[in-house]
């Protein structure tokens, strides 16, 4: 053998090598093309999802995936769709026409060109029949089309196509660092990678103690809080049409509920940390709270920053301020009217149970809008509007704000005060509403005794990794080495709800079982009235369970609450668990990750105070046999999170208004301490300043 031959193949054992040292513990098993549905598990479609999602910035690695993003004709064959090869021929025409976003450029779905393409990209993938028809299409649209495009058009096809059941979808903060962690310390493991050094990396909040909103950073910035708002909104986006595959069962109330929700919760934070509840924004008003992100777009620079004080100025070929004040007029009207008119003049009453998730629908503004054109686009148009304060008029060509990514919104505070002015809009309408009478909250024959918890109710904070390997490019003859960002997040001692329940039916009743949380005090110590501190509640669980005749006693671990979600398992662990069953030929089992959608799980109680933070514990049983829509009620957890996040493709479970019977007005709360199946307790949130490893 020649020197120079001999030479050429160390060579090319040597660039193997570092080729496999650069990937993360994936199998090596040699996959032989694509299956039929039939033979594709459920572990083999999720070691699919996880190769196409590592390293997303760049171009695909594994054989199977690159052969089918050279090889695969998308058009070849129209009946592998559901739509005949609709969405597939406008996406291939617009990508020889040269119209596409171009690579390595940030993406925003509030960009109407931006959006509109990604959602081609996702009707392609929502239509196809197999997984060999949606896998052959995402690899080869993952090496053509934007990255942030493919992303979010492949994480809401595997959400709501059957195609996707069973798969998990990596946490974003792994798959797309950026969007998550500050630019220090994505500069940092850029450093390190460089030098071939493993590394952990403190992840600070935003600003410093001269901004006394720092106190509550650690609610805003929480990435399991960011995932939970982005999930959202991809569980329930504002441009699904029905023809995609089903009707999303009130989507404009969960709109309604789970903002409601993220702003009730933001303001006990400011109560646990001495802060007054937040202000709503006013558009004639200054901006009170600057903000400046400290973070950075993978391409594009750096997220804008907005000073303090700063009025609202009309943002170019967006909208202007005005027209913002006349479409909250036009909404406000519509409620002190007590109907809404639809495009084509009918009237729609709004003054029942069903009214909120129309409103919804129209401050959202969703497709579901019954007249987008008179009503507008309050919240979709808001969260533009406040996001290009630093730049309204395009004259120094700066990225969108923060405000114009679900996964980054909460992070500004001002976010907050957004929601809180919507917030209010639809107080409004709960407030024009008749209070519940006696016998709306009535169920007979039922009385709760007592109502308490199993274990005090503590919060910390605790140390948490996650991977950035994500965060950084390859390159050639350097390998991966372990990238982390450390945080600092909130987490509480384990606890359950315990509730002593009389049946006197003399047989077994469904029961539904609410619990609340409700500040008592305000930041100045004056304590709440019922109907005012009702707005303020917390919604901790909803619950459906069947009362034997007599006592019975119920015990809810905090666990197992239906407003939160667990950790979602690391990339690394998908990857590692997905690659060993299929090289096993085994299931993938991880169901209970099924869902981002939530409250993460470890922020069910707000951080409280160290001497104790007192809260009314308001458990309400209300009659399960009409509240249920499914005749499993009892015996279904729902999805999970279903309260704030419903169940996919289904009907919502509970009939009732979603925070009955804390919806509406209270002018007397002898209505509900006079009510039997009704309790309330005082209880004490600390908060334990060092960590526990619980």
């Amino acid at each position: 053998m020649g020197t120079s031959s001999l030479t050429m193949k160390v060579l090319v054992l040597i660039a193997l090598v570092v080729s496999a040292a650069a990937w993360p513990s994936f199998s090596s098993d040699s996959l032989d093309g694509f299956q039929g549905d039939a033979g594709v598990s459920s572990a083999k479609k999720q070691q699919d999802i996880n190769r196409l999602l590592w390293k997303v910035y760049e171009p695909l690695k594994f054989d199977n995936l690159k052969n089918a993003a050279k090889s695969f004709n998308p058009e070849a064959d129209v009946s592998i769709y559901r739509d005949g090869g609709k969405a597939i021929r406008h996406l291939v025409r617009e990508l020889r026409d040269n119209r596409l976003l171009e690579q390595q450029h940030w993406f925003s779905l509030f960009n109407e060109r931006h959006r509109e393409e990604a959602l081609e990209l996702f009707e392609v993938l929502i239509n196809c029949k197999t997984w060999t028809c949606f896998i052959n299409n995402a690899a080869y649209w993952h090496e053509r089309v934007n990255e942030g495009e493919f992303v979010y058009a492949l994480y809401t096809a595997v959400i709501h196509s059957e195609l996707g059941r069973g798969v998990i979808l990596p946490p974003l903060y792994e798959v797309t660092p950026h969007m998550f962690t500050n630019s220090e310390v994505i500069q940092q493991a850029y450093t390190a990678k460089m030098r071939n050094t493993p590394g952990k990396f403190e992840m600070k909040f935003t600003g410093t103690k001269k901004n006394k909103e720092q106190r509550i950073a650690y609610f805003g910035e929480d990435i399991g809080m960011n995932v939970h708002h982005v999930t959202w909104h991809m569980d329930y986006p504002f441009w699904w049409k029905d023809s995609y595959g089903y009707h999303l069962d009130r989507k404009g109330e969960l709109f309604f509920w789970a903002h409601h929700q993220l702003t009730v919760r933001f303001d006990v934070e400011r109560l646990s940390n001495w802060l007054d509840v937040a202000d709503e924004l006013h558009w004639e008003r200054p901006i009170v709270e600057g903000f400046a992100p400290q973070t950075t777009y993978k391409y594009g620079g750096e997220f804008p920053a907005r000073p303090d004080n700063i009025e609202f100025e009309d943002v170019d070929g967006v909208a202007k301020v005005r027209d913002m004040i006349i479409t909250e007029r036009r909404i406000r009207d519509a409620i002190a009217h007590g109907y809404i008119k639809d495009q084509d003049g009918n009237i729609i009453d709004i003054m029942n149970d069903k009214g909120i998730d129309k409103l919804g629908d129209i401050i959202e503004s969703s497709l579901y809008s019954p007249n987008v054109q008179y009503y507008g686009q309050l919240h979709n148009l808001a969260h533009i509007v406040l996001g290009r304060q630093s730049d309204p008029h395009g004259k120094y060509n700066m990225p969108p704000g923060v405000m114009e990514h679900f996964e980054t919104a909460t992070r500004d505070p001002s976010f907050f005060r957004l929601h809180k002015y919507m917030d209010n809009i639809f107080k409004e309408h709960k407030d024009s509403l008749p209070p519940y009478t006696r016998e709306e909250l009535d169920f007979t024959g039922v009385s709760v005794e007592n109502i308490g918890t199993d274990g005090e109710l503590k919060t910390y904070f605790e140390d948490y990794e996650f991977d950035l390997r994500n965060a950084v490019d390859s390159a050639d003859g350097v390998g991966d080495v372990e990238l982390k960002a450390n945080i600092h997040r909130l987490n509480h001692r384990k606890f359950s709800f315990v509730a002593d329940i009389n049946n006197n039916n003399g047989a077994p009743v469904l029961a539904t079982l609410r619990i609340f949380l409700c500040p008592r005090y305000d930041n100045n110590g004056e304590e709440y009235s019922f109907d005012n501190g009702r707005w303020h509640c917390i919604e901790l669980d909803k619950f459906w369970k069947k009362l034997s005749p007599g006592g019975n006693r119920v015990v809810r671990k905090s666990t197992e609450s239906s407003v939160t979600v667990p950790d979602i398992p690391h990339f690394q662990t998908l990857i590692d668990t997905a690659d060993q069953a299929v090289a096993g030929n085994g299931e993938f089992h991880l169901a209970e990750h099924g869902h981002s959608c939530g409250i993460p799980n470890r922020m069910l109680l707000p951080k409280g105070k160290k001497e104790g933070m007192e809260f009314a514990l308001i458990l309400a049983v209300t009659d399960g046999s009409y509240d249920a829509t499914h005749s499993n009620a009892a015996e279904s957890e729902h999805g999970g999170s279903h309260a704030l996040c419903g169940s996919h493709g289904e009907v919502y479970p509970d009939k009732r208004p979603m925070g009955f019977p804390l919806d509406r007005r209270i002018p007397d709360r002898r209505v509900y301490d006079e009510t039997t199946n009704f309790k309330h307790t005082i209880v004490r949130v600390y908060h334990e300043e060092h960590d526990h490893d619980l």
